[in-house]
């Protein structure tokens, strides 16, 4: 019984670091267009969209349980840590 919970949870985890992974894939591509010379609606419709699926993921955990949203939620923070760690870097790299 223990294990079918742990791998349930993981499979949430994964399911969090896969919205983290486009999050913030899509959070580069926004910072690229506010940046650029495309920051009018495109930018603006990009973030909007970018938050509504989180919001949206995060509610289809949320209505599985506490134990799915919270570790859906660990594996978002993670690629978060991740995504920070090598844009950090890259400014380290080329002030």
């Amino acid at each position: 019984m223990i294990g079918v919970v742990v791998v349930r949870m993981a499979a949430y985890g994964a399911f969090g670091a896969l919205i983290g992974m486009a999050y913030f894939a899509a959070l580069a591509w926004n910072v690229r267009l506010y940046i650029g010379h495309a920051a009018g609606r495109n930018a603006l419709l990009l973030h909007l969209l970018r938050l509504a699926i989180a919001v949206a993921a995060f509610t289809l955990c949320a209505r599985q349980g506490a134990a799915p949203m919270l570790a859906s939620f660990v594996g978002f923070l993670a690629i978060r840590a991740i995504s920070v760690n090598h844009y950090r870097l890259a400014l380290q790299r080329n002030p």
